[in-house]
């Protein structure tokens, strides 16, 4: 796989996540998908991310920095968004927060094989300290 084959699946992995267009999820997440470690697989990461967009209604993936060196990506991804109620622990409560996380993904066959994923937490909580 070359680079701009890489990129051009993980973009269109952004925009379909961003459509919830889980039905084609398996275009690009791999059937034994991991996520920090964890064993998911298609289904769980389906799960995993139909959870996400329940607690967080307005969530939106965009993508602030992309490297793609195959079989990997490095993305920063920048979130606006509102969780209705618990994030990362954290009670939100319905306000409106912006975050990053950052993210690497090891690619097979252009799908997503595994996933390690932190989430700029601290900047969250300075966000709640200050409302």
């Amino acid at each position: 796989m070359t680079k701009s084959e890489l990129t051009r699946s993980y973009r269109d992995y952004i925009a379909c996540l961003n459509k919830r267009d889980w039905n084609s999820l398996g275009r690009f997440v791999h059937e034994n998908a991991k996520h920090n470690g964890e064993l998911l697989g298609l289904s769980g990461y389906r799960k995993m991310l139909e959870k996400n967009v329940s607690d967080i209604p307005d969530l939106s993936f965009n993508v602030e920095l992309l490297i793609a060196e195959p079989p990997y990506i490095a993305s920063r991804l920048r979130f606006d968004c509102t969780p209705k109620e618990m994030f990362l622990n954290l009670s939100v409560l319905g306000q409106k927060i912006s975050f990053a996380e950052n993210v690497f993904y090891e690619f097979l066959d252009l799908k997503i094989v595994q996933v390690w994923s932190i989430i700029d937490k601290a900047v969250i909580e300075a966000q709640l300290l200050h409302h």
